[in-house]
């Protein structure tokens, strides 16, 4: 399995986006990864500088305040839409980007969705409940509230 460290993901997203601000070839997940951080502008000093990254605390983790952690969701929920899982994500995100009209709107409250998954599965000491997951991002697409 792939256990990067942390410096590793912060170095991983502040090359992909130096990469992409100086037009050099990037492998599909650097350029994937790197359209998220263009939508993410109050966060590009972060990513430029990336030892000034690797040694900042950015507290306990919120994905509000931690740009590395935020980033990371929005790759892990791009590649469950692409493959699929668990099943039935693709869709839900899709039905949720469409009623909000924004697709990296929908990410966002998808991540909450993601967040309240892992903590769920922590507290309990079981794993994550694809399932649940899938039927909170539903309802959220289906939710009357916009």
């Amino acid at each position: 399995m792939f256990a990067p460290s942390q410096a590793d993901v912060r170095r991983f997203f502040c090359d992909a986006w130096a990469k992409s601000r100086t037009d050099q070839p990037m492998d599909a997940i650097e350029q994937l990864a790197a359209g998220w951080i263009a939508e993410h502008p109050e966060w590009h000093a972060d990513f430029a500088d990336a030892e000034a990254a690797i040694a900042r605390n950015y507290g306990d983790g919120a994905v509000g305040s931690n740009p590395f952690l935020h980033l990371s969701m929005h790759l892990s929920i791009s590649e469950q839409c692409s493959i699929d899982q668990p099943r039935g994500i693709r869709q839900a995100v899709e039905l949720l980007a469409a009623r909000r009209g924004d697709l990296h709107a929908a990410h966002h409250e998808v991540m909450e969705c993601l967040g309240q998954m892992l903590a769920d599965a922590q507290s309990s000491g079981r794993p994550p409940d694809g399932n649940a997951y899938v039927a909170s991002v539903q309802r959220r697409a289906t939710s009357d509230k916009l």
